[in-house]
């Protein structure tokens, strides 16, 4: 309950900051420090710590999984506004209100985290989505940004009706919005001891959410919105939101779809799913000539990965889902606070920055290789996690070898920008680099580095 309150609470401090302060590099300032003590405050809940004591009538329910999660999505919000922040500030005159709705939106993450109401699971999506809208289309005089708005507001509107039909169907075949549902409860047409209209309910918000998180083939939104949306907001959307989606996509397999697994075959689905997406994004990504683009579909794929989470529902599931999104927001952010840096962002704008800039070249690098899932780097643990998920389960081992042939797929792309930072002559534009910007990309690598060296600094969290 700290982190809900606390970041709607500096969120609607950052709408009063809009007309009261008014020096513009100020709002970076103020937003930082709202992440450290949201951080501070989440910390505190995670060791039981409540500052703001609230019955939520079992609607919300508190799990250190949760909150670990919450911390994670924070500090990678905190190193986002702390790399891009300037850039956030340079795109218009409203940058008050970019720091608001970022705060507003990891009001939703906090609340997709801690639901146990299918109603409170709508509700944070919505507080998650809306704000996007805006800042995808933040960018008036770009076509494309308006373009991409529009695409994602009827995508997500349409997604967000899939899901009410969900709930609602859900409700008349359990009697309750409660995930966890008491005994008795109502089960009309019976399939297999579950209620028929819970399935089918199922169904609907699996495929709501596959929209959210971009899986295939619900994925054909993302690349056109992830291109089109300013740079600097793209990561955020890739990223932080991303991994919130799957958190609750998470606690609902675990729930309800474990529940109901002797009525219909979740496994099956999901390895369809599974396969649609590492095919379509990593394939789609090696013709790409843009690197945005280009990472765009790289997020398709990486959904892929997360995917196995979904698939397993075990121990390694929970963990190697909390590694995968430290280790894919933090390599992202990096790459993403590079790009928008670039004034060329095809793969022949990175061509020899690695003489011109070589600070920025050396951190894009580990940031790529960790995407890759190289040893030594963040990534290489998230996906090993992800594999030995589903080896645990004792079936559908090809997804494993699958998993590892996209896994070779997705060096290719990636080092396709290695290539040209180090390999290829050129005269990259960059703009606006300073020595403390330079400066947080070595930290952000380094963390890489430590975290996939020593991964059980995320794990320990969880336990002590």
């Amino acid at each position: 309950m700290n982190a809900i309150i606390f970041s709607a609470g500096w969120g609607i401090i950052m709408m009063f900051c809009s007309f009261l302060v008014k020096n513009k590099s100020a709002y970076r300032h103020i937003a930082a420090i709202g992440l450290l003590l949201l951080l501070a405050v989440n910390v505190m809940n995670t060791y039981g710590i409540n500052i703001f004591h609230i019955d939520s009538g079992k609607m919300l329910v508190y799990t250190r999984f949760g909150l670990v999660f919450n911390s994670i999505a924070i500090a990678s919000a905190l190193i986002y506004v702390l790399l891009t922040g300037k850039d956030i500030e340079r795109l218009g005159k409203h940058g008050a209100e970019y720091f608001t709705l970022i705060f507003f939106v990891l009001c939703g993450v906090s609340l997709l985290s801690a639901y146990n109401n299918l109603l409170m699971l709508f509700l944070g999506i919505e507080i998650l989505t809306i704000p996007l809208y805006v800042l995808t289309g933040s960018d008036k005089h770009n076509l494309k940004s308006n373009e991409a708005a529009l695409k994602y507001f009827l995508m997500g509107s349409f997604s967000t009706g899939l899901m009410l039909m969900g709930i609602a169907l859900m409700y008349g075949g359990t009697g309750t919005f409660l995930l966890e549902s008491p005994e008795g409860r109502p089960q009309p047409n019976l399939y297999h001891g579950v209620s028929f209209l819970e399935i089918i309910g199922l169904l609907f918000l699996l495929v709501s959410l596959c929209f959210k998180v971009s899986a295939a083939p619900f994925h054909f939104w993302t690349p056109d919105v992830y291109d089109g949306a300013p740079g600097v907001f793209t990561s955020f959307m890739a990223t932080i939101v991303k991994v919130a989606g799957f958190v609750a996509f998470l606690k609902l397999c675990y729930v309800r779809m474990v529940a109901t697994s002797n009525a219909i075959d979740w496994k099956l689905i999901f390895a369809i799913i599974i396969v649609l997406t590492l095919l379509f994004g990593n394939i789609t990504a090696v013709f790409q000539q843009s690197v945005k683009r280009m990472l765009a579909y790289s997020s398709i794929a990486q959904a892929g990965f997360m995917l196995f989470a979904l698939f397993s529902l075990n121990e390694y599931a929970g963990k190697g889902l909390l590694l995968y999104a430290a280790a894919y927001c933090l390599a992202t952010i990096g790459i993403f606070s590079v790009l928008v840096k670039m004034k060329d962002v095809t793969f022949e704008g990175y061509n020899g920055l690695g003489k011109t800039q070589p600070v920025l070249a050396a951190a894009n690098t580990i940031f790529l290789l960790s995407l890759a899932g190289i040893p030594l780097t963040a990534g290489f643990f998230a996906k090993y996690y992800m594999l030995a998920s589903v080896i645990k389960t004792g079936a559908y081992t090809w997804l494993v070898v699958l998993g590892v042939l996209f896994a070779a797929v997705s060096v290719y792309y990636y080092f396709r920008v290695i290539q040209a930072m180090y390999f290829k002559d050129g005269e990259p534009q960059t703009e606006n680099i300073t020595a403390g910007f330079k400066l947080g990309l070595i930290v952000l690598a380094a963390i890489i580095i430590i975290i996939g060296a020593f991964p059980q600094v995320i794990f320990s969290w969880l336990y002590f």
